[in-house]
């Protein structure tokens, strides 16, 4: 969508670096008390209409959360520093990373620190393996997950994972933005929840940001509070700031329609006989790992992937899917995306082996009427059953040797 610039100011180029200072600044407190809002433990003013709305429960009292939401450019920002700050106050231990992670979190546990042990599947059996190392003495800085999980939707057991924290004392890490705040109350569970606002939370696909926010009931929240004290820096572009508030403003308002919307979306494509698998929260196997975080208003999200039972039909469905086409999630428009192909292309051996096929089609469910949208798909999924053409992923892959 196509922002016009930002207003200014007539007046002369100090003033006007001024009042864009003062605005993003009113703009970034904003953002935190947005947040926060969503994140209390009791009904609480929200602060883009002043209207009630109803959060999850939590363990915690009637702390403001306000200063213990901290802002960054971008969700990888968020992740990194938040990394980096549990190194600093609490030594060079690996971390575990659990679950199939967005790409580049993975490569932040591995670069830029002692290293981390990789578990791609979010199982109790890997939490089994996990709490087997830790019986015998091994020692972590933090557990790392997303909830749900990109591209599978997978939900790990976060009461399971508290507990063992708790007992062998390591901090959590929790990626909510596919959930999203609307949707979700991870906080119950993680030392620090950490978001990519760039997604669901802007919505408008113009602008980056990222959140952590330190749970005040946490063990590790005197150590944090301290090193971001020292340590954070506001980076985020003033502009960028200013833009991702009003974006953020109709938030939930935008996520309960994509909940219709994605809700709807799912059912149609469980009919199809052309699927093999919908990897969607409410369908999947670990259900009940979602429905133990998910708000009383809550819906199931409006991220998907479907695995087709013929690669030839995935391709023809995608080729003939219309609507955007890209990498990104959380936008107001329906986006459908090879993700696996996008995302993993020099390693698709390596995701196949942990259950992702390469010829996964992902959708990020946008606002559109839900009639039209449905009828979107029941064409794309025509497509599919008509005569079979050659097409563009395929070519690719053969080409790039992927085959």
């Amino acid at each position: 969508m196509w922002q016009e610039p930002m207003p200014r100011a007539k007046k002369g180029f100090g003033q006007e670096v001024e009042i864009l200072l003062s605005d993003s600044k009113k703009a970034k407190e904003v953002l935190q008390q947005r947040i926060a809002s969503m994140l209390r433990p009791h009904l609480n003013v929200h602060a883009e209409s002043g209207t009630t709305i109803e959060v999850g429960p939590r363990s915690s009292s009637t702390h403001d959360l306000t200063d213990d939401v901290y802002i960054f450019p971008t969700g990888m920002s968020a992740i990194f520093h938040t990394h980096q700050f549990l190194l600093g106050t609490h030594g060079n231990m690996k971390s575990i990373s659990f679950g199939f992670p967005y790409v580049d979190t993975l490569k932040i546990l591995e670069k830029f620190g002692p290293g981390c042990v990789f578990y791609g599947n979010a199982t109790e059996v890997e939490l089994d393996d996990i709490q087997h190392r830790l019986e015998r003495g091994e020692r972590y800085l933090a557990l790392f997950c997303e909830f749900p999980g990109n591209p599978l939707l997978t939900c790990p057991n976060l009461k399971r994972i508290r507990s063992l924290a708790d007992k062998y004392d390591f901090a959590i890490v929790v990626d909510e933005t596919i959930g999203t705040f609307a949707n979700v109350n991870v906080l119950q569970y993680a030392d620090v929840v950490v978001t990519s606002l760039t997604k669901f939370f802007s919505g408008a696909c113009n602008v980056t940001g990222g959140s952590a926010v330190f749970s005040p009931t946490g063990r590790y929240y005197p150590s944090l509070k301290a090193i971001a004290e020292r340590e954070y820096k506001d980076t985020y572009w003033p502009e960028d700031v200013i833009l991702m508030e009003r974006n953020s403003r109709d938030f939930t308002t935008r996520i309960r329609q994509m909940n219709i919307n994605a809700e709807a979306v799912a059912k149609l494509l469980l009919a199809s006989p052309l699927i093999k698998r919908v990897y969607y929260p409410k369908y999947n196997g670990d259900k009940s790992n979602y429905e133990a975080c998910r708000m009383p208003s809550g819906g199931y999200g409006a991220l998907m992937s479907v695995m087709f039972h013929r690669k030839q039909d995935a391709v023809t469905f995608y080729d003939n899917m219309d609507g955007a086409k890209g990498p990104s999630l959380g936008t107001d428009f329906t986006l459908t995306s090879p993700y696996v192909i996008l995302a993993h292309m020099k390693e698709l051996e390596w995701a196949s082996s942990l259950g992702v096929d390469p010829y996964l089609v992902r959708f990020s469910v946008g606002m559109e009427d839900t009639d039209q949208l449905l009828e979107i798909f029941r064409r794309a999924l025509h497509s599919a059953t008509g005569p079979r053409k050659s097409c563009n992923i395929v070519n690719f892959m053969s080409h790039s040797g992927a085959e």
